[in-house]
């Protein structure tokens, strides 16, 4: 078989029924679909049907690395988790993605996937050794929290390998489960109670071996030129973590060293753990107002709910649900076993964190999520909760009110689709920063219209004072998110739409340098549209696999009601609303809503782009045909989900 650079050439398959381990030829996938989402996508295609529950051992969860996965200076060592998820609703496949180093063991052990079907009659882990694989018995790890697991499988089996676990919320299969990692890499989409449902509690990688790269000296060239593009401005780490912080960076397995928010906080009391992004931040508010100072409550608070195996985005969402509701005396601590007037203390949280993960009392109603827990609850309820809710229980964030093409990623996505929105979000902040004052920004008004052009289709792109452009916008966002999303490259370096070390230039970024990149990984010569054009058959590939579990097209591709209803009050970093208007002048968004006609006339054009239907948002067999998925078309046209 001819070699395949780039990739360890394996997917492994694990029926946890009957204890069958089989291995698959990563060429069945990999030339059309790169890795990462798209390989797992087609994977899924082809292992689990339509009208299978996400909890039944006919679903597979999906772990799968990309091309570019263990190579140094690339930031590409992501991997992806991926099943139907119990968490979206309704119920559909949906997506994952972790860091740390995981990723890169499995493939080191000679794996670029790892398929779980079935289900174990008891719990067990999965070793994986250097291609040799083992089916353990987990029977005293299961209703332990992710940290415990981790450690007692580390014990087993040595230091070197890496773990990825479930908490006591994956063996009680609450909808919201997630996945934790080796350094609190954390993985979302209820992919935890996916894993529980299948008695699978850990699965631990070591792998000695090496991928190589088809032109090792072109590769060592571009990976020079990343780290010259993405180092670190003199002075910007020391001002991210200041003298006394208690902060220490800990980057993934290849990082470029452009990742500034990848943090270890180390507590008064020496516990070390993850500080980054939403989790890290989602119980600061309560915390504030109810200590009325800072404290290190939030930074436990998102220690808990890793343990327990929790999504932070769902937990705030179940937080404000709570709140509101012991506001208007539905619930009370009386009836729901919950120290409710001390939300905010660590008491309450690791109280709500333990019921839910336990399914204790109330948390058996709230471990069904945000949404259904509060039909559950009644009483009004539902519509108290109404204007917090984005997508899959998350709260809205970078929302269509204040970025308009923001609003077709949340109608195509089953879950909060945040790398797409970065793409927009991370280049107005950094704009914004510097109408704010800061100097330090290099993002100017001309270099966000210049990215607009070259990466979104046109200066129309960044106009958010108009609707116009923003279709475009959209699918060539999808697109490059999707070939990201299957190379897989780190959210936080890729893409680079912008350069901010040079003292000097116009620090505009390089829209060619993932596909130099795959080319001399792969060696397969693509250029950036030829890429682009694989990231289009994958977006295609998704939608079809979303149609085939029941997305009705254009009549499912929604935005949530408060969008259109409840007018935007403040943004993150940005609480004015700043975005760039016409010419790039600095205009507010504060106050707006969607336009529900002008909304459904962008999608009209979106779908008019896609070379879909526009009046039953339905793919044509001739589209999928000519993006490359011609094997699809009959299924779905059995299925009468594709337009003639």
């Amino acid at each position: 078989m001819e070699k395949q650079f780039g990739y360890a050439g394996t997917i492994l398959r694990v029926n946890l029924t009957t204890g069958r381990i089989d291995k698959i030829p990563t060429a069945q996938y990999a030339d059309r679909f790169i890795g990462g989402r798209g390989m797992a996508a087609k994977i899924y295609w082809d292992l689990v049907p339509p009208d299978v529950d996400a909890l039944d051992p006919r679903n597979c969860l999906i772990f799968v690395t990309g091309p570019v996965a263990g190579f140094a200076g690339l930031s590409g060592s992501r991997w992806q988790v991926c099943a139907k998820s119990p968490s979206t609703h309704p119920q559909y496949f949906s997506y994952s993605n972790l860091g740390g180093h995981w990723g890169a063991q499995l493939k080191f052990a000679g794996y670029d996937g790892l398929i779980c079907e079935g289900a174990a009659d008891k719990p067990v882990y999965i070793e994986i050794n250097d291609g040799d694989v083992m089916i353990h018995d987990a029977s005293r790890l299961w209703q332990k929290t992710a940290a415990e697991v981790i450690q007692a499988v580390k014990i087993d089996l040595g230091r070197h390998f890496r773990v990825v676990a479930t908490g006591p919320s994956g063996d009680h299969q609450v909808a919201f489960a997630g996945l934790t990692a080796d350094g609190d890499a954390c993985g979302s989409s209820g992919m935890g109670a996916v894993m529980g449902s299948k008695k699978l509690k850990a699965i631990a990688v070591h792998g000695g071996g090496r991928i190589e790269a088809a032109r090792p000296e072109k590769l060592s060239e571009l990976v020079a030129y990343v780290r010259d593009l993405r180092k670190l401005k003199p002075g910007q780490l020391e001002k991210l973590m200041p003298e006394g912080s208690r902060l220490k960076r800990e980057a993934c397995f290849g990082c470029i060293g452009a990742c500034t928010g990848r943090l270890v906080y180390t507590a008064l009391d020496g516990t070390k753990g993850k500080s980054m992004c939403q989790s890290s931040v989602f119980y600061m508010r309560p915390a504030w107002k109810y200590h009325g100072r800072q404290t290190e409550v939030p930074f436990f608070a998102n220690r808990i709910c890793d343990a327990y195996g929790l999504d932070t985005m769902v937990v705030d969402s179940i937080i404000v649900l709570l709140q509101r509701c012991a506001k208007a005396g539905i619930l009370t601590e009386e009836n729901t076993g919950l120290p409710l007037s001390r939300i905010g203390s660590l008491e309450f949280i690791e109280t709500l964190a333990r019921m839910i993960a336990f399914r204790e009392g109330i948390g058996d109603v709230l471990a069904r999520g945000t949404t259904k827990a509060a039909e559950m609850i009644g009483n009004g309820a539902p519509e108290l909760i109404a204007d917090y809710l984005a997508i899959a229980d998350h709260p809205p964030a970078y929302c269509p009110r204040m970025y308009i093409s923001t609003g077709l990623f949340y109608a195509m996505e089953p879950r909060q689709p945040i790398q797409q929105l970065h793409a927009v979000s991370r280049l107005l902040l950094q704009w914004v920063s510097r109408q704010s004052g800061n100097q330090g920004s290099h993002v100017t008004s001309d270099l966000v219209r210049r990215i607009s052009k070259t990466f979104w289709g046109s200066e129309e792109g960044c106009d958010f004072t108009t609707y116009a452009g923003k279709a475009l916008a959209a699918k060539n966002i999808q697109d490059r998110e999707y070939v990201k999303e299957s190379l897989i490259l780190c959210d936080f370096a890729w893409p680079v739409t912008d350069v901010g070390v040079a003292d000097e230039g116009d620090h505009f970024g390089d829209p060619a340098l993932e596909s130099r990149i795959y080319s001399a990984v792969t060696g397969r010569d693509v250029d950036e549209a030829g890429l682009n054009a694989l990231g289009e058959r994958i977006f295609n590939l998704q939608r079809a696999i979303l149609t085939r579990e029941g997305h009705a097209g254009r009549e499912a591709d929604r935005i949530a009601e408060i969008f259109y209803t409840v007018p935007l009050k403040d943004a993150f970093l940005n609480p004015e609303c700043l975005a760039t208007g016409k010419n790039g002048e600095p205009v507010s968004r504060k106050g707006a809503v969607v336009d529900r006609e002008q909304f459904e006339a962008m999608k009209t054009e979106y779908y008019n782009l896609r070379k879909w239907d526009a009046a039953t948002g339905l793919q044509s067999k001739s589209r999928l045909e000519d993006v490359g998925l011609s094997d699809i078309v009959r299924e779905m046209d059995s299925r009468f989900l594709v337009d003639t």
